[in-house]
Order: structure tokens, then sequence, then C-alpha cells
């Protein structure tokens, strides 16, 4: 199982990551993000494009405004892929306790 370079290229954009991190205390139209942050519109559609081809956002309309939000899934198999790093670790971890147990009862 590997990560989506499509899910971390667009993640590594800082303004990219700050929209997601916005948008994880729930949906906002591209106008409450832009005032938010501090952009303009067009840059914040921009972000939103690139955020939404990749999987991480959707778009609803709702009369004349369009509210993104997060999709779970991308954020789902980046924890899954991070998680098979900490079982790495944990697993070493776990042999330098039993090396180290070995020392100490030489």
């Amino acid at each position: 199982m590997g990560v989506n370079m499509t899910t971390l290229s667009a993640l590594a954009e800082p303004n990219r990551l700050h929209i997601v991190e916005l948008l994880r205390d729930g949906p906002l139209t591209v106008g409450e993000i832009a005032e938010r942050l501090g952009l303009r519109q067009p840059q914040v559609s921009k972000h939103l494009r690139v955020l939404g081809d990749s999987g991480l956002v959707e778009v609803h309309p709702s009369a004349n405004r369009r509210i993104y939000k997060l999709q779970p899934q991308p954020f789902l198999e980046l924890d899954e892929w991070i998680d098979s790093f900490r079982t790495l670790w944990e697993d070493r971890f776990d042999r330098l306790d039993d090396y180290l147990r070995e020392l100490q009862g030489k």
C-alpha cells in the first residue's frame, strides 16, 4: 500500500494545506476561505481546483454559492500509510528494548 503522490503534492503547497486545515472544522464557501486566509477569490478557486482534482475536497452547489468540504478517503489512505511506519518503528523499539534487557543481564 503506497501513498497517493497527488495527495502529498496537493498538501505540499502551504495555502492548500491551510485550506484543508480550515475545512477540517466544516464546509466553507470560496469567499469564506478567501476571507480567512487573506487571499483573493481567484487564487483560492485555483487551489480548490487542485484539491478537488486530487480528491481531497468535494464541492456542492447551493443556490449561487459553492460549498467545499473534505473527502475522507485520501486522509484515511494517508493515515494507513503513516501507520505502516508506526508499526515498523514500534517493532524496532521492541527489539531495542529486548537487546538492552539482554545487555543488562550480562
